[in-house]
């Protein structure tokens, strides 16, 4: 593969995970700040990805970002699935099982704060954070053969 194809590969990857994420939104399946903090990375990758094919001399410094975007959402995906199965505790911002609420307390719209460490939804025991840490990974690799690649 060229570079440009492994840009793409690994742009068009943080793009499926972000349209992803946006559609088990759609579908009712909030995310929590943490879930929120993933999807930064994913854009900054993709943005990367689309300045690199428009910038082609500067490929390899984009890879490299890229390849630093798609290592910090892995790491926050990792961090994120210890904070589910317990492994240490996250922030108490959004941990600890309470009923807290975003809605305004003179509203009759309640709209519960979804906590970091209950998983939703997970596939073969992992979550949706494990599985964003482990493509994520994926990614990585693909960045870092087109920063590599001659």
């Amino acid at each position: 593969m060229t570079r440009t194809q492994l840009i793409f590969l690994a742009a068009f990857g943080s793009f499926a995970l972000l349209a992803g994420a946006f559609v088990f939104q759609v579908i009712g399946y909030a995310p929590c700040k943490m879930c929120l903090w993933q999807r930064w990375p994913h854009v900054v990758a993709i943005t990367v990805g689309v300045l690199a094919v428009l910038m082609a001399r500067h490929q390899r410094a984009f890879a490299v970002l890229g390849a630093i975007a798609a290592s910090i959402t892995a790491g926050i995906g990792v961090y994120h699935t210890g904070v589910e199965r317990g492994i240490w505790e996250g922030p108490t911002s959004c941990t600890g099982g309470g009923a807290l609420n975003m809605a305004d307390p003179l509203s009759m719209d309640i709209a519960p704060i979804v906590m970091c460490d209950d998983v939703v939804w997970s596939l073969m025991g992992l979550s949706m954070a494990s599985y964003n840490a482990l493509i994520s990974l994926v990614l990585v690799a693909l960045w870092v053969m087109a920063a590599r690649k001659a």
